[in-house]
């Protein structure tokens, strides 16, 4: 049987002879090396800022008309498409709806592999109908290769019902490409262990992603002074984070910082502008509603 040339030609697919082989190394030998190659890749990916952050405006502004975002992908990752979009609400008490991740094999892949899903590219055009996906929303293709077939077949399909697209991928002149309006291109090169694209393009698409949903977050008014004051503290651990954001951010000690928040169900932004503000928790909140929860715009 002939080689797949299309995949031999993909840098991330190269075996690159330079690399000593690793498992003659000592174990602290061989995680140097590792770490060696994980570190070219924040240079990488900051070279693709300008894509990034065209990116963001992009999702933004679709937000803001109540569209959603979509990440679809396979294997690691659709799996950080899962990480990512699962973050966000908890992080900045997003409905579950506004970013969901859609990965090739569905449910059953998350965790293990569904042999043959990620090369079906009618399944990927068929998800864009399965989700009600329409102009309103985002769709962001992960593939380190930039030409799996599942992907494709949503960044196509999406583009023809003028849902605006994005895709980040690994390989110079990715196929994904075509059928983008943002292409973010993060060419991580050979990976370490030949094919292994859990490796440096994984953390590349990690980064790339934490910089998406960020970004847009930032941008949406989820952040005030570096502080993530739309988190929902459900937890121990949370709630002394809102004490401590409240007291930071409204300059009150500890226990006025506990007093707003009770008063305010826990609603940081609501106990910082009743602090502020001098009014109570229902006056707050109709002032935030007002503004879309944006903050920064009543102080």
């Amino acid at each position: 049987m002939e080689p797949n040339k299309s995949i031999e030609r993909l840098d991330t697919e190269i075996w690159d002879p330079s690399i000593p082989w690793l498992e003659a190394l000592s174990t602290e030998e061989m995680l140097m090396a590792i770490n060696q190659a994980d570190q070219l890749v924040p240079i990488i990916v900051s070279e693709q800022i300008a894509e990034i952050a065209k990116a963001i405006d992009l999702i933004v502004e679709q937000l803001r008309r109540h569209g959603r975002v979509f990440y679809v992908g396979a294997g690691t990752s659709g799996r950080l498409g899962i990480v990512d979009a699962a973050e966000c609400p908890p992080t900045f008490n997003t409905d579950p709806s506004m970013i969901q991740a859609i990965m090739a094999g569905g449910k059953e892949a998350w965790q293990q592999a569904v042999e043959g899903a990620e090369d079906d590219f009618s399944a990927g055009t068929k998800v864009t109908e399965r989700y009600g996906i329409d102009g309103r929303d985002v769709v962001v293709g992960l593939s380190a290769s930039g030409r799996t077939p599942f992907v494709l077949g949503a960044l196509q399909k999406s583009q023809e019902i003028q849902a605006p697209t994005v895709s980040v991928s690994c390989n110079p002149d990715p196929e994904a490409a075509r059928y983008s309006d943002v292409a973010i291109v993060v060419p991580t090169g050979p990976e370490i262990i030949m094919g292994s694209t859990r490796l440096k393009a994984g953390t590349a698409t990690k980064l790339v992603l934490n910089m998406l949903s960020t970004g847009a977050m930032i941008r949406l008014g989820k952040t005030y002074h570096n502080l993530m004051v739309d988190v929902k503290a459900t937890n121990l651990k949370l709630k002394e984070r809102a004490h401590r954001m409240v007291m930071l951010a409204a300059e009150v000690d500890y226990t006025r910082a506990v007093s707003l928040l009770e008063e305010s169900d826990y609603e940081v932004k609501t106990a910082i502008l009743m602090q502020f503000l001098k009014i109570d928790a229902m006056q707050a909140r109709d002032l935030l509603l007002q503004q879309e929860g944006n903050l920064n715009k009543l102080l």
